[in-house]
């Protein structure tokens, strides 16, 4: 008779977060668990080409993710930049073996903001009818027990944005990995810049926090 083994697994625990590595599982395996997700639920999944995390998110997780979104959508509004955001939509790519969740996702390429608009307009729900994109963020509040950045370049993901709760990261795709960027590709940003608007005093009170925000993009940030 058969036997399935059950994949190795480990797990980390910080700030109301949990995630759990399960070592040396299948594409199909990955697969079928993320298609069995409902999508309201809180639990995330990735895989690296050899292993899976699974995610359970906090609030101060879901608090820093809104808030680097908002921090993106201003700025790329007040400063002109055409862009399209996909928030936590799942990039299962069967043709790389990879997939994963960012914690917030943008198109600000001219013509992948065209085909994603287009295919949104058809409202095809395929993620294999859209383009990666350009801009991903990741709150880091637990260290990743899988290889996340090696998922992104497989996609090929140009910039990624990194936050541990302390230090914000701008990453660019260079070859297969990621080097450190002084500033944005995609908009007149640096990660001190990031960092000060998301850790400002007044970043709880959104509505007063927006509007320093948006004055500040039409300006200095220029």
């Amino acid at each position: 008779m058969a036997t399935a083994t059950r994949p190795d697994a480990s797990e980390v625990r910080a700030e109301g977060e949990t995630r759990i590595r399960a070592a040396g599982v299948s594409w199909d395996f990955y697969a079928r668990f993320v298609d069995g997700l409902s999508a309201r639920s809180g639990v995330r999944a990735a895989y690296d080409g050899e292993d899976m995390e699974i995610l359970v998110k906090g609030p101060l997780h879901e608090d820093f993710r809104a808030l680097l979104g908002r921090f993106v959508e201003e700025v790329a509004t007040e400063t002109g930049a055409g862009f399209l955001g996909l928030g936590e939509t799942t990039w299962k790519r069967p043709d790389v073996g990879r997939g994963l969740e960012s914690d917030q996702c943008y198109f600000f390429d001219a013509e992948k903001v065209a085909t994603a608009r287009a295919a949104l307009k058809r409202r095809e729900n395929d993620v294999a009818a859209h383009p990666n994109p350009d801009l991903a963020i990741e709150i880091d509040i637990s260290p990743s027990l899988i290889d996340r950045p090696a998922i992104y370049a497989a996609l090929r993901v140009p910039e990624v944005w990194r936050f541990d709760g302390a230090v914000v990261r701008i990453e660019r795709l260079t070859d297969a990995h990621y080097e450190a960027a002084p500033r944005s590709r995609w908009l007149p940003v640096s990660a001190e810049d990031v960092l000060a608007w998301i850790t400002a005093d007044d970043a709880p009170d959104r509505g007063a926090w927006a509007r320093c925000l948006r004055t500040w993009a039409g300006g200095e940030a220029l």
